[in-house]
This record gives C-alpha cells, structure tokens and sequence, in this order.
C-alpha cells in the first residue's frame, strides 16, 4: 500500500510511540487522526503536521463510534489504524499489602486488551465497507502495539503481560477474518522504547536497561517505531504476524 493520501488513524497520537508514528506517516502524506485522551496535546501535535486531534477514550464504545465518524466526515475512512493507547502496571500480584485488586487488573486489560479490539472492531467495519484502492483490492491495515512483555513478562507485570498476550492472540485470526475484504492485521511487540516513561529516570537506570539489550546497547527511538509501522504498511506481504522491535532482548 502507497501511504500518500491515505486516511490514517493512530490512538495514543498524543505522546511517545504514537506520536512519532503520527508524525512519521505525516511525512509520508498520509491525512492523520489523533485519538487520545490528552486533547491538548494532542491538538498541538496535529496542527503541527496538518492532522486531525478528536478527544477519545478508547474504552468506551460509543466514544470510539463518534470519534471515527467525525475523523471519517473530515478526511475519509481511514484505510490504516495503529492502536498505540496503553498503560504500563508494575504491581505484584500477591504483595504486602494484599492480593492485587482485582480493578487494577481489570484496568490494565481494559485499556491494553479492550481498548486495542473496541478501535479495530469499528475501523476494520469501516474499512470493509469501502472500496478497494489499489489492484489488489487492500482496503486497509490495522496495526498494533503489543510488548516484549507478552513472552517475558517480568515480577508485577501479571496484568501488563495478560493485555499484550491478549493483542498478540488477536492478530492471526483477526487477519485471518479480515482477508477477505483486503484488511491486512499486524502487530509489533517493542522491547524498552524511549518514551516519556522513561525520561523520569535516572541516568543510572536508564544505563543499566541499555546495558539488556544485546545490541544496540540503548533504548529503542520512538521514531524506530513509526518506521517500522511505515515499512508494514507498504509491505503488502506482512500479515498475521508479530514483530518484534527489540535488539535481540530477551527480558529475564
């Protein structure tokens, strides 16, 4: 798929992976859609690359619905969807305090896991219902985040690990269900990306996080991401499939 002039649609545009990813398909000429929840920002961001900022929680059905169709109104049906919008949890399952309550664990896989499924359900719909554009009648691609996390999950990411697992589980048959309308679905699962998450941190724990990584010995870039998020796209053979974006890392 050509990405110039296309219909893009990011969630989570406002910050980090997002971001980048919402400004690196600008470059390509795609007319881009934020959806967040941080609508200030997000507002910035798109006027600063000619894009589109609507304030959306990802969660709610009716919301998502909404969203879309006022992004579809202004610059078309979106022919690429990359669900970014998440949230990290670090909280042991059986801690000192007590059992993990079970709201902290239903918020993580709400967002993570709900949230990825509730964008793709009503983009992918939208994208069936339009006409081909190219010669081999794609009619757009859905790509999501997912995490190292989803294989090796580390002490207190028992919820993170269950929502990326769970993105994970969705991709083969959700390309498998979508091959027919010429819907391509992918995932990338990042290792440790440099992100807002990780700015608070001391030099000295950034450095020994680097240090995991085989090669290279540093954090990922953002803009990694949205290149590879822009190699999937044109790529009509990549389907079904997660890839990793890591440096080799393989988390203890």
């Amino acid at each position: 798929m050509k990405i110039s002039s296309l219909t893009a649609l990011v969630t989570g545009g406002a910050s980090g992976m997002g971001e980048a990813t919402a400004r690196h398909l600008a470059t390509c000429g795609a007319k881009v859609i934020i959806l967040d929840q941080n609508i200030e920002r997000s507002k910035q961001v798109a006027a600063e690359i000619g894009g589109m900022a609507i304030s959306c929680d990802v969660t709610d059905e009716k919301n998502v619905q909404e969203a879309i169709e006022a992004g579809t109104k202004q610059f078309g049906v979106p022919r690429i969807c990359v669900n970014c919008a998440g949230i990290v949890q670090a909280k042991r399952m059986a801690g000192r305090e007590g059992p993990l309550p079970l709201a902290d664990f239903e918020k993580v896989i709400r967002i993570n896991l709900i949230g990825t499924f509730n964008v793709m359900r009503v983009a992918a719909f939208a994208m069936t219902k339009s006409d081909p554009i190219d010669q081999t009648n794609a009619r757009g691609v859905i790509i999501n985040t997912a995490s190292v996390a989803a294989f090796e999950g580390q002490i207190g990411q028992v919820a993170y690990s269950a929502s990326k697992g769970g993105v994970v589980g969705m991709t083969l048959p959700a390309a498998r269900e979508l091959a027919q309308f010429g819907i391509r679905v992918m995932t990338i699962a990042p290792g440790l990306v440099d992100t807002p998450m990780f700015a608070a941190l001391p030099n000295a724990a950034r450095n020994k996080l680097a240090e995991a990584v085989p090669f290279p010995k540093r954090l990922a870039h953002a803009t990694e991401f949205a290149q590879l998020v822009q190699y999937i796209i044109e790529n009509d053979m990549l389907n079904g499939s997660v890839i990793r974006l890591d440096g080799a890392l393989r988390m203890q």
